[in-house]
């Protein structure tokens, strides 16, 4: 009877507890978020109770919110069942310092932290963001081994952004979560604020509406609020896709890639380049996305863009000095890497033959932006080195991280000329690859014994590489021998997929995803590899190793040591002044 009763009078306050833990109270922006003074932000006020507004006092640094806050607050008795909360919208400091948000009902007490910095005068004209998404060092190397060659081991050659001057490791995880997604990393970027996994441009809050979270002002929305500057998008990913997006969007859902394709003709960014055309034309379009029938295509082009379809196209619009708004997609979806696009002829190259290359895509955005004398910020984004990365692919990741190098070339060769540009290179997050020794071909036995490691690795005899720094061939008979850390069951070749993509898992009947028995089909001294991560992972997963980013021009100096993702904006915003009365 005592064990009962001690276990009914428990149980209420452990389940109090755990629901609370659940759906905790919480204030928005959250606690040592770092925020731009005079940009635009919500804030978001979240109760565990519902609460009677007139019981409920809000302050800022000790004086009632509405000495400094202008905009009207909106309460909600009741969100979700879960409480009340209050939103102010649009909100701006427009003095640095520390301040201190308070929420006291007789029930609750909640209160965070801000940082509002400021920025001094703009320093420089022009900042070109290269984002490689998912790009590792091991990336970099395996592209560096490729692209110049090793000799007495000594590279033959650097990578574009191997020299630059100024070198910074990034913390890239979430507000969330140690592992981060491209939604929530890039927002970072693009924002200065922190948020979760699949959400960009928002707080998470215990909102329903994907679009109703608390919103935090990106850098486009920053730049043609307060300058006329020059945006410029550039991705060889759906322009959809987590990273584009999170230049121009405020959802919790990266997937709500329709609204994000209205966000980017909403934006007013004069350069948009990439693959997604699915979701620009409407219903009724063979191969759209879209669930309306809008047709964002004629809309863009109502808006005075040039439009390009093709590489050809693009550089003919580029190259017209009347050109100053410029709108191109080459692919549904993702667009083929410069593996298959140069070489293999693999994946969907063949339907789309005519897709530009990342390259192509940077200099026609250059030409263009640089036509607007009040200067532009630029993001260009070499998306698949992730997209290869996930599926164990790293042949076609080196080969993006190539061209990757080839497009920041450009960008140094217009500095050069223009001097007063800022250039960041920076992955979002990272991946498992490493490089662990050289397959011989040569040696007897079976597969695994055929890696050389230490003395016996030697080097790969990769050929020498064209002028784009290509090699024209992979599969040698001495290759790198570059290992994931994470990954699903899957059949190890140590060979190139040379047939399109690596699948590396596929779907039993029981709903697990299992070694695509593809490869051991294929090659009969396939390895085994039993998964090390749930079988419900077909493909490799993100990591929370810093990320290595390099920068040059003015500002560039500000990178240095380890920093927080968050930081990247911070030093971008500083550089353009866009914190300055």
């Amino acid at each position: 009877m005592k064990i009962s009763y001690l276990i009914k009078a428990v149980l209420p306050i452990l389940f109090t507890s755990f629901a609370g833990f659940i759906e905790a109270a919480a204030i928005y922006p959250i606690d040592q978020a770092s925020i731009l003074a005079s940009s635009k932000f919500d804030i978001k006020v979240e109760f565990n109770q519902v609460i009677d507004p007139s019981n409920l006092s809000l302050t800022i640094n000790g004086a009632p919110v509405n000495q400094l806050i202008t905009s009207k607050s909106e309460f909600i008795s009741d969100e979700n069942g879960k409480g009340s909360s209050v939103i102010y919208r649009d909100v701006q400091l427009p003095k640095a310092g520390k301040y201190e948000l308070v929420a006291r009902t007789p029930q609750e007490k909640l209160q965070v932290t801000w940082d509002v910095y400021a920025s001094g005068p703009r320093k420089v004209k022009n900042v070109i963001l290269f984002v490689g998404d998912g790009m590792t060092i091991a990336n970099r190397t395996a592209a560096r081994v490729l692209s110049k060659g090793i000799t007495e081991g000594k590279y033959q050659g650097r990578l574009a952004f191997d020299d630059m001057p100024s070198t910074a490791m990034i913390g890239t995880s979430g507000s969330d979560s140690l592992i981060t997604d491209s939604a929530n990393s890039m927002s970072a970027y693009t924002t200065g604020h922190k948020t979760a996994v699949n959400a960009m441009g928002v707080y998470v809050s215990r909102a329903s509406d994907n679009l109703s979270h608390p919103k935090v002002e990106t850098i486009t929305e920053l730049l043609k609020r307060k300058t006329k500057m020059s945006v410029g998008i550039v991705s060889d990913a759906e322009l959809q896709d987590a990273t584009p997006g999170a230049m121009v969007a405020h959802t919790r859902r990266r997937a709500d890639k329709q609204y994000i394709a209205d966000q980017l003709l909403a934006s007013g960014a004069e350069v948009i380049l990439g693959g997604g055309a699915a979701y620009f034309y409407p219903q009724s379009a063979k191969a759209s996305k879209r669930k309306d029938e809008k047709n964002l295509i004629e809309a863009f082009k109502t808006d005075g863009y040039q439009l390009a379809f093709t590489k050809q196209e693009l550089m003919s619009a580029a190259d017209n000095k009347n050109t100053k708004k410029l709108f191109g997609v080459f692919h549904p979806d993702n667009m083929d890497g410069s593996l298959d696009r140069l070489f293999l002829k693999k994946n969907t190259v063949a339907q789309y033959p005519n897709q530009p290359d990342l390259t192509e895509m940077t200099q026609s955005a250059i030409e263009v932006l640089s036509r607007n004398p009040n200067g532009f910020f630029l993001m260009v984004e070499a998306a698949l080195i992730d997209k290869f990365n996930h599926p164990l692919d790293w042949e076609r990741a080196a080969f993006d991280t190539i061209m990757l190098s080839n497009a920041v070339q450009i960008a140094k060769d217009f500095a050069k000329k223009n001097p007063d540009t800022l250039i960041i290179v920076t992955p979002d997050h990272t991946h498992s690859g490493s490089i662990s020794g050289v397959v011989h071909d040569d040696i007897p036995g079976p597969l695994r014994e055929k890696v050389g490691t230490y003395a016996s690795a030697g080097f790969p005899n990769y050929p020498k590489a064209d002028v784009q720094g290509y090699p024209n061939q992979i599969d040698v008979t001495k290759r790198l021998a570059f290992f994931y850390g994470n990954y699903p069951d899957h059949y190890e070749t140590m060979h190139p997929k040379l047939d399109g993509t690596f699948v590396p898992a596929v779907k039993n009947d029981s709903g697990k995803f299992v070694a695509n028995p593809k490869y051991i089909q294929l090659q009969e001294d396939a390895i085994h590899v039993g998964g090390n991560l749930p079988s419900h992972q077909d493909v490799g997963v993100h990591t929370a190793d810093d990320a290595l980013l390099n920068a040059m021009g003015p500002g560039s100096e500000k990178f240095k040591g380890f920093m927080d993702n968050t930081e990247v904006f911070k030093v971008m915003v500083q550089s353009l002044g866009l914190g300055s009365k």
